[in-house]
């Protein structure tokens, strides 16, 4: 379900960070900088002319082999999960990230900086709702040539559960937790990168690492050190003595946690989803995640979320006792039977009401509409839709009782399906505007089987009873 219970965030003021790419060896700069409502991440490539703009979403992942890249008209944007992950745990929705290369840098190997940078600069809140995917159900992909594995549930916060293994003897098998994002910083963040010895020969001689040293990444020793191979890491990492220390990692490098590598593959997971582009609340266990069944997952939810904004039916669980039954509205409303339209209501806001109207082929418009093949008439739909909208704008006086409603306009009006005896209309309506002077603007919808059949923009004073 799509939900908007919490404001969009953006930073209080620009940050600027540089450093080298792990793979590339470039001097990139980078600079975070605050962004409008509804922007959200978006990376822009200030050495190309003109500059290209690419969306930090999972529909933009080509490439998951040495980190996750963003790629858009063959322009690329590689290694972003460190950055992404600081960010979302952040719950910054809007900025701009203005980068002169293809790579973020890689820093000390985690999102320490970034993280720290961004708790620095500041975050405010910005004027409009932010969009939240509320898990409902239990969402999983898996990978069986790997034995990798994602699942999500319900739940009332986003937290996490990673289980790694490796089947090494120098790196078995790890977990990590990580129960609220305001303890990503100090828990989650300062976890390095890492790799195995026969990885790192691998992308050496490929030329494939180039910005890499002792201090950015974690090297697990999990075979044989040659002295062949330690002279010609020596010279790959410009030192003059390089071992390995009884944990089996290279030296120079102390473990800032027993069971980092967990902490980072639960890092890099957080990095991957904030690619969905929005804030997530569920609990998400991971068994052996990667970057390439990470960024499918997002790719899953992400059409997850575009199936639902397209069809923008809420969620009601009709099981449950609703907000209001049909004598409270009645204790609201001046409409009475038979053309009281309105049975409950499920929701209700400042900035939206979630109503539900039961159709029987009592209803007596179903004499004469039309004998034979009753139809709900259309005018009747909006206007039981307009009663539910009632309710929100009755709930902003003392006393509704007191209070009549009345059309003042009516736009963009469209049937979709018809709408017969035994059927159940959930009407959702949202403002526009603020209510203002007993004015309310509102854009409704009503639905059937979650199948959109109604829908239009109306305009509704209210006015006080004359005694």
């Amino acid at each position: 379900m799509i939900a908007q219970i919490q404001l969009q965030k953006t930073l209080s003021e620009s940050i600027k960070l540089e450093g080298v790419g792990l793979h590339t060896g470039e001097q990139i700069e980078i600079t975070l900088n605050p962004a409008p409502e509804n922007t959200g991440v978006k990376f822009i490539r200030t050495d190309l002319d003109p500059q290209v703009e690419i969306l930090a979403l999972a529909n933009f992942v080509t490439r998951t082999d040495r980190g996750t890249s963003l790629e858009k008209d063959g322009v690329f944007i590689h290694t972003t999960e460190h950055l992404m992950a600081a960010l979302f745990a952040a719950s910054v929705t809007n900025c701009e990230i203005e980068i002169n290369g293809s790579e973020i840098p890689i820093l000390d190997g985690s999102s320490k900086f970034f993280s720290e940078s961004i708790l620095k600069a500041g975050i405010i809140e910005q004027n409009q709702d932010q969009d939240v995917f509320v898990v409902q159900d239990v969402i999983q992909h898996s990978d069986p040539e790997t034995g990798s594995e994602i699942l999500i549930l319900p739940s009332e916060q986003i937290c996490f559960n990673v289980m790694i293994d490796f089947e090494t003897q120098v790196l078995g098998t790890q977990n990590a937790n990580l129960n609220s994002l305001t303890d990503f910083s100090t828990e989650i963040a300062p976890a390095r990168t890492f790799s195995f010895l026969h990885e790192l020969e691998t992308l050496l001689d490929h030329g494939l690492i180039k910005g890499g040293d002792l201090n950015n990444a974690i090297v697990y020793v999990d075979q044989p050190l040659a002295n062949a191979n330690m002279d010609r890491l020596k010279k790959a990492f410009g030192k003059e003595t390089i071992s390995v220390k009884p944990n089996g990692i290279l030296d120079n490098l102390k473990l800032n946690y027993t069971n980092e590598a967990a902490r980072h593959k639960l890092l890099d997971l957080i990095g991957d989803l904030a690619l969905v582009g929005m804030p997530i609340k569920g609990k998400i266990i991971a068994t052996k995640p990667g970057h390439k069944i990470n960024s499918d997952f997002a790719k899953q939810l992400l059409m997850k979320i575009k199936q639902q904004k397209k069809s923008i039916a809420p969620v009601v669980d009709l099981s449950k006792p609703p907000l209001m039954d049909v004598n409270q509205i009645m204790d609201m409303l001046p409409h009475r039977p038979p053309f009281l339209l309105v049975d409950k209501i499920f929701e209700l806001s400042d900035t939206h009401v979630i109503g539900l109207k039961n159709v029987t082929m009592n209803e007596s418009f179903f004499q004469g509409h039309f004998p034979g093949a009753p139809v709900m008439p259309g005018v009747l739909q909006i206007e039981s839709m307009a009663q539910a909208g009632g309710v929100l704008v009755l709930s902003t006086v003392p006393d509704p009782e007191n209070y009549l409603t009345f059309f003042m306009k009516i736009d963009n009006v469209k049937f979709k399906r018809p709408v017969c005896p035994g059927d159940t209309l959930i009407f959702k309506l949202e403002l526009l505007t603020p209510i203002r002077r007993g004015i309310c603007n509102m854009r409704g919808y009503a639905f059937v089987n979650d199948q959109l059949v109604s829908q239009g923009d109306l305009m509704a004073q209210i006015s006080r009873r004359k005694t």
